[in-house]
């Protein structure tokens, strides 16, 4: 796999969730390196410096214990050490300390890293340090001869506050900029959120009459485009209706004076064969406009699909076909043109019985979408043609031709309603023997 769709199932799908990353990563990014900055170059630098004035002191305090002092003398140096320099100094006579050997992790330990590698440059005795995190206070144990020098001093001597103050101020603010940036981004998105639905049910057949154009400068050019696109198709459906209607009346009218005429012939085989023709063409120019006209200007409804989809099947009672209907859901609410529909699955049913006496319709669906199939027991079609049939006017040599009826439109006619319900049609082999028609509509 490359690396480009490696990094694609990586990356989140939707604008808001890639907005946020981009904004995110580089806030990130910056906290680690400024805080790897800090505490590499501020924080261990003055923890140093803070170990080496302490174990400066210690040193003189352990040089001064070294030259010999009385117990009075003692006491003053103890009593000064704690006034000054926050030192509390206890001196134990015949007492041996553990050397320190310990490994330097935590906090506590830091402390320790930085105050033994100072007092080991500033003293040749052994020593011990123990730190107490909880209480906060640091104790150091050095070896005199046969007796013990312990110092003890609070831990804020060795320990500043500050890093983290300043790593929490850090993720502080960052957190309240990723708060505003997320709430002025799902503004900003909305807009686009919306303008996708609107196309989406524009797409669909729906009316989208509720949506006006707002957000940025871009967004709003793309909604206005999107607005005038439609008003556009709108207006260029509306003319084709009102045009196919005209013509629809027009080669109407001289198909019944001419059905007229011929009744009025008296009975020959001529009268008979002028009648045929004049059938195949009212029956051609029916098909023709049905095809042109498409949807024409009918609005989307909320209909029971599983209800529809018997009412459908009952305009075939008076075939010989057998249609079976198999539902695994009770009821489907789904959006759709009830009348375009209706044509959409009269045509391919029809189709089926005129090829096939078994015929099996089945619903289902998903999170996404509902999927319609339609299965017969006919001949079929070569795989070779299943686009070819969705053609205007195609019709397969064998079995599609005017004396069944068939003038080549009803697949196409099908698949434009699809298309116009943001839908899929496709044709594939049944599990009967004879052709399956699968359906798919997106909710």
């Amino acid at each position: 796999m490359s690396f480009n769709k490696i990094l694609k199932s990586i990356l989140p799908r939707s604008l808001f969730y890639r907005s946020l990353l981009i904004l995110t990563v580089p806030l990130i990014l910056t906290i680690t390196i400024s805080t790897y900055i800090f505490f590499d170059r501020h924080w261990e630098r003055m923890a140093g410096r803070l170990a080496f004035g302490v174990a400066a002191e210690i040193e003189f305090i352990l040089r001064m214990v070294e030259q010999g002092i009385d117990q009075d003398q003692l006491d003053n140096l103890s009593k000064d050490s704690l006034e000054s320099l926050q030192l509390n100094i206890q001196y134990k006579e015949n007492t041996t300390i553990q050397k320190e050997t310990t490994q330097y992790f935590g906090r506590g330990d830091v402390i320790k890293k930085f105050l033994y590698k100072e007092l080991k440059k500033k003293i040749d005795n052994d020593f011990r340090i123990v730190v107490d995190v909880e209480e906060k206070w640091i104790q150091v144990q050095i070896q005199n001869q046969a007796d013990a020098l312990i110092v003890t001093l609070p831990e804020r001597r060795l320990f500043s506050s500050s890093g983290y103050v300043f790593l929490i101020w850090m993720i502080g603010i960052s957190t309240i900029l990723m708060v505003v940036a997320i709430i002025f981004m799902r503004n900003q998105i909305r807009p686009i959120k919306k303008l996708a639905i609107a196309a989406d049910r524009f797409g669909k057949g729906r009316d989208v009459p509720f949506y006006k154009p707002e957000g940025a400068r871009e967004v709003r050019q793309a909604a206005k485009a999107f607005m005038g696109m439609r008003d556009r198709m709108q207006s260029q459906i509306e003319q084709r209706t009102f045009m196919l209607a005209g013509v629809s009346h027009d080669l109407r009218t001289p198909l019944t004076r001419l059905k007229l005429q011929a009744e009025m012939l008296p009975e020959s085989e001529d009268k008979q064969s002028l009648q045929q023709d004049i059938l195949d063409m009212e029956k051609m120019i029916t098909a023709y406009l049905e095809f042109a006209k498409g949807e024409g200007s009918e609005d989307s409804e909320r209909v029971e699909l599983v209800e529809f989809i018997q009412r459908v099947m009952n305009n075939f009672n008076h075939t010989q076909a057998n249609i079976e209907f198999v539902s695994v859901e009770e009821a489907i609410d789904f959006y759709l043109r009830p009348i375009a529909f209706e044509r959409c699955l009269n045509n391919i049913i029809s189709n089926a019985i005129t090829y096939a006496d078994t015929i099996s319709i089945s619903l289902r669906k998903d999170e996404d979408n509902v999927f319609i199939d339609i299965e017969d027991n006919g001949l079929g079609i070569d795989p070779s043609l299943y686009q070819d049939v969705f053609k205007p006017f195609y019709r397969e040599e064998k079995s599609r031709n005017l004396k069944t009826g068939g003038v080549g439109l009803g697949l196409p006619i099908s698949r434009d309603i699809i298309l116009a319900h943001g839908g899929t049609i496709e044709l594939d082999q049944s599990s009967k023997g004879g052709l399956a028609v699968k359906i798919t509509l997106p909710f």
